[in-house]
Parts: C-alpha cells; structure tokens; sequence
C-alpha cells in the first residue's frame, strides 16, 4: 500500500504528464511529425494551463467544506486528546544537518496543536507517523515530531507517539495500539483539511471515536479569477488529485 502511494504521488503531478508529452512529441518528430506537433502544442497548453489556480483549487475546496475549522469557544474538557496525524514535517535528512525544527506547507499540522494545549492543559497528544521516504533510514517523523514538541516546552508526560505507519489507514490503526491509548475515547483529529474526509472515514472505520479539527487550509470562499502561479498551480494540483484519487482508493478497498 506505502509503494502504490508512492506511485501515485508520481502520476499526480501534472509536470510529469507535461515531461511525458514532450518526450513522446520528441520521439514521434521523425516518423509523424504531425503527431509530434500535436503532442507539443498539447504539452504546452496544459503548461500554462496548470497555472490558474481556481482550477485546482474548486478540488481541493471540494474536500475542505466538508468540515468547518474547530470553534475558538469549543469545550475541550471532554476530549481525552488530540491524534496529530504526521506529514507536517521535512525528511529526516533536514533535521539532522541543521539540528533545527524543520516544518514544510503544512505546519499548521504541529503549530495548531500548542493553542488547543493552551486552553486546556491537561490534553495528551498523540502524534502517529514514520519514516515518509521510500527508501528512507534515518529519524522516524515521531522522533522530529518530539523534537519539535520538546522545543514548545510541552510536558513529555502529555505526549505519546507511533512511530511505524507510513500510510493514514496504518496511522489509524497503529495508533490504537500505542500504550495508555483508548479510542473509545472521544479524541480530536487533527490533519489538514484536504486530507480529512479520508482520515475521518479511515479512523472511525477502525473503531476510533473523533471529532474533526481541520487545519492547514489552502483555499478560501473563492479563488479570484486573476490568481495563477504555475509554480503554486502545480502543487494544488498535486495535492489535489492524489488527494481525491487516495479518497477513491480508500473506498474501494473498504478502508475508508
């Protein structure tokens, strides 16, 4: 499963489709060049049409609407914690050479946490991730994670990690099996709102009992029809389709 996601990281990037046109535009030049023509022009259309961030955006605000950010008011006294799902973290690599915390787009992810723990101190976290790299050897994403957390000032007594999933059905059922862990328990999730669909469909699948805490929003009411970057394009589109196609994937195969 950790390998078939890997490989449609790859097939949802839409600059790869865009290589891949090109190159079969430059093998067909020879032979049909009318078909390399066509291929080319197609490869540079969608270039630029990778840009216009609404597009991608419409996707992803798709999957943000589904749940609404946590109330400021909201009463915490009833959770027993908060799961913090990984994928907020740089590669292990990063850490190591600069012996800093080292967050990536998704930050929110580890930095909405230490206002919720504010207002209620007595919260315990669960943080569950591990080694995201494919061929990765290095510092577990629970071991930066506790790095990060120790940094904060927050007690190592309130914090308990997983540090063996890779995929967010391991992390849903791995963490079950963390000591002092209950998932009868009403816990708040906390992921990225994009991402929360399948971690909410994927955790009470599993027996766990949480309540959604979006973060990490990347799109608004609208997305003004001027906006295009072709660098932030791609990304969206990434996130995008890997995300729904993941949420696809999950519902096939029953995890979700």
């Amino acid at each position: 499963m950790f390998i078939a996601a890997k490989l449609l990281a790859f097939l949802t990037q839409p600059l790869a489709w865009v290589a891949l046109l090109m190159l079969a535009a430059v093998l067909y030049v020879g032979q049909r060049p009318r078909w390399s023509r066509r291929l080319g022009w197609t490869a540079i259309t969608l270039l630029l049409l990778i840009g216009w961030e609404p597009l991608p955006d419409a996707l992803l605000r798709r999957l943000e609407t589904h749940y609404p950010a946590l109330p400021g008011n909201a009463d915490l006294k009833a959770y027993a914690g908060i799961v913090v799902l990984g994928g907020a973290l740089e590669s292990a690599y990063v850490w190591t050479h600069h012996g800093q915390s080292a967050l990536n787009e998704a930050a929110e992810r580890m930095t909405e946490v230490l206002p919720l723990l504010r207002r209620q101190s007595g919260l315990r976290v669960l943080f569950t991730g591990g080694e995201g790299e494919l061929f990765g050897n290095g510092l577990s994403e629970a071991a930066r994670a506790g790095q990060f957390f120790a940094s904060q000032g927050i007690p190592p007594r309130q914090l308990l990690y997983e540090s063996a999933s890779r995929t967010t059905f391991e992390n849903a059922l791995l963490g079950k099996t963390v000591p002092g862990v209950n998932p009868g328990q009403p816990w708040l999730l906390m992921t990225s709102a994009w991402h929360m669909p399948r971690a909410i469909a994927t955790f009470s699948k599993t027996g766990w009992n949480v309540t959604p805490c979006p973060v990490d929003f990347r799109t608004g009411q609208q997305t003004p029809w001027t906006q295009y970057s072709m660098d932030k394009g791609a990304r969206k589109w990434k996130l995008a389709l890997h995300e729904w196609l993941g949420l696809l994937a999950y519902r096939i195969s029953g995890k979700a």
